[in-house]
């Protein structure tokens, strides 16, 4: 029912592609980040939660329609619905039903329960769509209240030692997750990009903690202190240099290898991320009960290979998915203001 070309995954009875990365007239989305849902596409089919994403991320005037978790939708005789995913705010598996046969495609997702978006569901399907970002034993993710007290006892140290506590995270996802584990530690500084991103997200009813937004512009010696949550593309630059007396920390599932936090010269590094462990991914596919796996982004070779010798039937697929979150379309906005 899938087809793999060039401009992405393809239902020809449906005539539709999911999460395209090149333009097409009907792009149905599984949630929003920029290796998924990208700009240039005639017509978007996502879930409710993703809609306001998208148009904070592409414009308000893209053509966009979207759906509820477990609704059904016919397209061209192909029953369409969405199912959590767990990934992000909004993120779906999309099931595909045409003439008896069922196709599942997962986008990103993750098992654990963040608090912040619907819990991933398994869809029982004969044919699954995987990524494998973290698709390695060495993956194995701490509970989130424990990751949750990891980052509260960063912040108390720091701030005993007269130091700013700086995060750096994605700024859809993975900076409102920071700020949920964050709540009460002290007011929240976020950068202009997840400023943006948490507009959607209260737009659809979800709390978050108070926070203010940064104008690097001005004096930012008032940050001094406190707690400041950037996104990665910030991590170098001269903006963040401007925070007085700061130490940083990468929250990334990248993290969980011992010496990673070094990347970028980083104090400290926390394994928190929005996809599956090793764990994860086993235990998403086996409750798919799908007779074959497709092994999109991420350590496809390993796991596809691990899947067939266990015996379920695996095959790699070449995708433009894995930059999970470009964000120069929200920093283009930003240049000018933290230019100097």
């Amino acid at each position: 029912m899938i087809t793999f070309l060039s401009e992405g995954f393809y239902c020809e009875a449906g005539n539709f592609y999911i999460d395209p990365w090149r333009p097409v007239d009907k792009a149905l989305i599984t949630h929003g980040h920029a290796d998924h849902a990208r700009w240039g596409m005639k017509h978007y089919l996502c879930h409710h939660y993703t809609e306001p994403i998208l148009k904070s991320r592409m414009g308000a005037d893209i053509d966009v329609q979207s759906v509820g978790y477990n609704e059904v939708i016919h397209i061209n005789g192909v029953k369409v619905s969405f199912h959590p995913a767990g990934h992000i705010l909004g993120s779906a598996q999309i099931r595909l039903e045409y003439k008896g046969k069922i196709v599942v495609v997962s986008g990103d997702y993750k098992v654990q329960d963040d608090g912040l978006c619907t819990p991933f569901e398994p869809v029982k399907c004969h044919e699954f769509v995987s990524e494998s970002t973290f698709g390695l034993p060495i993956y194995n993710w701490l509970p989130v209240l424990e990751l949750n007290r990891q980052l509260q006892d960063w912040v108390q140290q720091n701030q005993a030692n007269g130091k700013t506590s700086v995060f750096i995270g994605y700024s859809l996802g993975k900076a409102q997750r920071i700020m949920k584990a964050l709540e009460g530690m002290g007011r929240l500084h976020v950068h202009y990009s997840i400023g943006k991103l948490n507009e959607a997200y209260e737009s659809v009813g979800i709390d978050l903690p108070d926070y203010h937004t940064i104008d690097f512009r001005e004096d930012v010696r008032y940050l001094d202190k406190g707690i400041v949550i950037v996104p990665p593309a910030l991590a170098d630059s001269n903006v963040i240099r401007k925070i007085p007396n700061r130490v940083t920390a990468i929250c990334s599932g990248w993290m969980q290898v011992r010496g990673a936090r070094r990347w970028r010269s980083a104090d400290a590094g926390f394994a928190i991320s929005d996809h599956a462990d090793w764990n994860g991914l086993l235990e998403a596919i086996k409750a798919t009960g799908a007779e074959k796996v497709y092994v999109t982004h991420g350590q496809t070779s390993v796991f596809t290979r691990y899947l067939n010798e266990i015996g379920i039937a695996a095959e790699e697929v070449k995708t433009d998915f894995g930059n999970e979150e470009e964000e120069k379309t929200l920093l283009d906005n930003e240049d000018s203001r933290t230019d100097e």
